[in-house]
């Protein structure tokens, strides 16, 4: 009897959320808020870390601040420039799915609150699928009104499950984080999370709080 040899199913590399246009769209809003001799170093600094990998990031990851400037990135709202260029860093990276993840992961757990977020922003541009969940579950955790609206971004709004997803819509409404800032409201919400509010909002009127004004969003949800 000769034996069967059955081919193993061909592996599909994990796909980032955002596609390479919108990354080339951060890389050249960056590009125009950068000065000559920045964009130059920019330039290098990719180039190292696509030739040597992870080890490249280890100065230049915490360091984009202050060398590249805090300011707020043009034509993206929320994000700063120190946090696209921590993107397009770990974009840059020879890795992808768990392998990338683990590194991502350590930057984000090695970091500082900057760097942290600048993580968070970088999920949906990195081919990590699902991967990345702890990091967004870590963020939703905190009281860092920076990092749980980081990670409620794109990648957040394809990868959490609806019932965590409406568990960080609410903590939104109880921070006061504007709820513009939540990825997918519209195609997410749901008559779940609409009660949810409406909760929340009866809750604030009997103890005589103030009540979100952009609680509406969820709130008059209609199926």
């Amino acid at each position: 009897m000769t034996a069967q040899t059955t081919a193993a199913a061909p592996t599909v590399a994990p796909a980032a959320v955002c596609d390479a246009l919108v990354l080339r769209t951060l890389k050249e809003c960056l590009a125009s808020g950068l000065g000559h001799e920045s964009r130059t170093r920019l330039a290098a600094d990719l180039a190292a870390v696509g030739a040597q990998g992870p080890g490249a990031l280890d100065s230049r990851f915490p360091a984009a601040g202050r060398v590249y400037g805090r300011g707020p990135l043009p034509g993206w709202s929320g994000w700063s420039t120190e946090d696209a260029v921590r993107t397009v860093l770990l974009a840059q990276l020879p890795l992808e799915g768990q392998g990338l993840a683990d590194e991502v992961a350590r930057r984000y757990h090695h970091g500082d609150a900057a760097e942290r977020r600048g993580v968070l922003r970088a999920l949906a541009f990195l081919p990590v699928g699902a991967y990345g969940l702890e990091l967004t579950d870590d963020a939703l955790r905190t009281n860092d009104d920076r990092l749980i609206a980081a990670a409620l971004g794109p990648y957040a709004k394809v990868h959490l499950d609806q019932y965590r997803w409406r568990q960080a819509v609410l903590k939104c409404l109880f921070t006061g984080i504007p709820l513009a800032k939540v990825a997918g409201l519209h195609e997410r919400r749901d008559a779940e999370l609409a009660r949810m509010a409406a909760g929340f909002a009866a809750e604030r009127r009997a103890a005589g709080r103030p009540i979100p004004a952009d609680l509406w969003l969820v709130d008059a949800y209609e199926s």
